[in-house]
């Protein structure tokens, strides 16, 4: 399995990651179907202030590209997309429509 960390800003906003996390603990039946047939094993987000980590593990099947080109014509994910959208800002280095970026692995042991 592989293994890929990415982050995300949410806007700080106590009011609105409250929210967020609130969608968090009851997340789409669609959604989550749409994470398990990417080929993802295993997702976590963390959250510090307003920094948000994920981990994704997912088997050899899984590609960002395909995940992306099969989100794009799935209505529900691009609801809860422009949903989240609403919490969320890109990281200051994110280019133009980005969200999520892939985090370097500095260490390991």
């Amino acid at each position: 399995m592989k293994r890929y960390c990415l982050a995300l800003d949410l806007k700080n906003d106590p009011v609105l990651i409250a929210e967020y996390e609130a969608h968090h603990r009851a997340v789409w039946p669609e959604i989550l179907q749409s994470i398990k047939s990417s080929g993802i094993r295993h997702m976590e987000i963390y959250r510090v202030e307003s920094r948000l980590f994920m981990i994704i593990e997912a088997g050899p099947e899984f590609s960002f590209e395909k995940k992306q080109a099969a989100d794009a014509q799935n209505a529900k994910v691009q609801e809860w997309e422009e949903l989240m959208w609403k919490y969320q800002q890109a990281l200051p280095t994110a280019k133009p429509g980005e969200k999520w970026i892939p985090a370097q692995l500095i260490f390991q042991i």
